[in-house]
């Protein structure tokens, strides 16, 4: 995938469990459960949305855990719950008035196709099912839930030209905001 295609996304949409977490579920004695999300993939996330960038969640499941951790990182997109991903998927992107190649998403699972196929940049988590790997056009190298956001955050950022950090000769970093 080239630097420039990426540089045209202005929507972020991501799969939940297996994408923002490391796909476990873990449920205690009253059924609740817990997630385990990456906090340098919230600071991604972050730091997309500060440069424009739009970001969704539409997951099949529902989740509490993950209507706090979008409320806590500045997400109103969230779509959870669902049976058609394709219909929000295809609502979403009419309503924010966008083309194909503005969208990007990010799945995991078979069920993560009907996001791909709306999208103009369909991206794989490392840990992906071969299915999903197959139909992406980029695969990340860090697996769901470990840092495979943060990995995209900063593709997109840098496509941009918004990634404001660098390493300098004298290998200290460099902050031009």
């Amino acid at each position: 995938m080239t630097r420039k295609a990426f540089a045209k996304v202005k929507l972020l949409i991501l799969d939940v469990d297996g994408v923002l977490t490391d796909s476990r579920v873990i449920m205690n004695d009253e059924g609740e459960e817990t997630k385990h999300f990456n906090v340098k993939d919230g600071h991604g996330l972050r730091m997309l949305m500060k440069a424009g960038i739009e970001v969704a969640l539409i997951s099949g499941r529902n989740s509490r855990a993950a209507e706090f951790r979008a409320k806590d990182l500045g997400i109103s997109e969230v779509h959870l719950g669902l049976k058609n991903k394709a219909g929000v998927c295809a609502d979403l992107i009419r309503r924010k008035g966008l083309a194909k190649p503005e969208v990007c998403c990010m799945g995991d699972d078979l069920p993560d196709l009907p996001l791909f196929e709306q999208s103009g940049i369909a991206v794989a988590v490392a840990d992906a099912v071969p299915e999903i790997r197959a139909a992406a056009a980029f695969a990340t190298k860090n697996r769901g839930g470990q840092g495979a956001v943060r990995e995209v955050c900063e593709t997109l950022l840098k496509a941009k030209g918004l990634w404001p950090y660098s390493i300098g000769k004298n290998g200290k970093l460099i902050f031009t905001p």
